[in-house]
């Protein structure tokens, strides 16, 4: 597995490199406006390079080195279609009507390859209930499509958070597809660092995010941890992009338009470098990954520790408020 490692390091770096060059002889330029984090034009849909790479990864996996189950497969083989709209919607326009049933057809995709989400342990508690679990299953995997999407806003932040993600899952659990993705993204980052050289795009993000929501559910199902524990591992970004959309909503805001309300993005609008704020996301992720160890070896106490988790994540958000209050439609 490590001359794949590696391999896969390479083929990333060198991928995102191509397509960025591709990308700005073919004119796929994301260019700044009111609404932007970045000042300077910028190749966008480099996540075509990683969503291939990522493809040929797990098909290989599967039917060479057989180590990836037939179910999670097919379960990730539905993140295709989210990467195919999300090529074209990086080069073209889309309606959001569109982008939402192609995420409904991934999603049921998803739960029908994992049999659904039967049950949740809570640690303390199991809940068991297949017509109740499956529906918010449901729910969840669109949201994270689309958090991850909304969240991919400054250099770097992204890549960031999957490697974070998708690393300690691959080493803590011995994830041998896990570590792949990780370092398919560490190959990205290279040119996605501040000040990055190309973006990732819809085509990236979208099958990001559902990839979070697939293994979550693959681990609750398989028993090989509680969904539980993927909730507190990705806190960072669904916590603040469903706090956000809690404030817009309540502010009665046009939920489609475009802003710059994230708790990442007011960082920067109170004048730290996205470097700066990569940072601050690294040291959070850090107390974060002491929760999930603690969840994990506490598993009892693993919904609490998740409460833990989202107040310690509100108070920061209030701290960013004080420099950068959330503002008004």
């Amino acid at each position: 597995m490590m001359f794949l490692y590696i391999l896969l390091l390479i083929l990333s770096f060198l991928g995102v490199l191509i397509y960025r060059r591709i990308a700005i002889r073919s004119n796929i330029i994301d260019i700044p406006n009111e609404r932007s984090s970045h000042t300077v034009p910028t190749p966008r849909g480099a996540g075509v390079a990683v969503s291939a790479i990522w493809f040929i990864t797990i098909i290989y996996l599967f039917l060479i080195e057989k180590k990836i189950p037939s179910n999670l497969f097919y379960a990730l083989s539905g993140g295709l279609l989210l990467s195919l709209i999300g090529i074209i919607d990086d080069i073209w326009s889309i309606s959001p009507k569109v982008r939402l049933i192609v995420q409904i057809i991934a999603s049921s995709i998803a739960l029908f390859a994992l049999g659904g989400l039967p049950k949740i342990d809570l640690g303390f508690y199991c809940i068991e209930s297949f017509w109740l679990l499956t529906p918010i299953a449901f729910v969840m995997i669109i949201w994270f499509i689309n958090l991850f999407n909304f969240l991919d806003g400054i250099d770097g932040y992204l890549g960031v958070e999957t490697l974070f993600i998708f690393g300690f899952v691959g080493f803590f659990f011995s994830d041998n597809t896990a570590i792949c993705l990780a370092l398919i993204i560490v190959g990205f980052l290279f040119h996605n660092w501040p000040k990055a050289k190309v973006f990732m795009g819809d085509v990236g993000s979208t099958l990001i995010g559902y990839n979070v929501a697939v293994f979550a559910l693959y681990y609750q199902n398989s028993g090989k941890t509680s969904l539980i524990i993927w909730l507190i591992l990705s806190s960072l970004f669904w916590f603040d992009a469903t706090l956000t959309l809690y404030r817009r909503f309540r502010n009665k805001e046009n939920l489609m338009k475009a802003h710059k309300k994230h708790a990442y993005q007011r960082i920067v609008q109170a004048g730290y470098s996205h470097q700066k704020t990569l940072f601050y996301s690294i040291g959070i992720n850090i107390i974060i990954l002491g929760l999930v160890i603690m969840a994990i070896i506490y598993m009892k106490f693993s919904f609490f520790l998740l409460v833990l988790n989202v107040l310690l994540l509100y108070c920061i958000d209030r701290l960013i408020g004080i420099n950068k209050p959330f503002p008004a439609e």
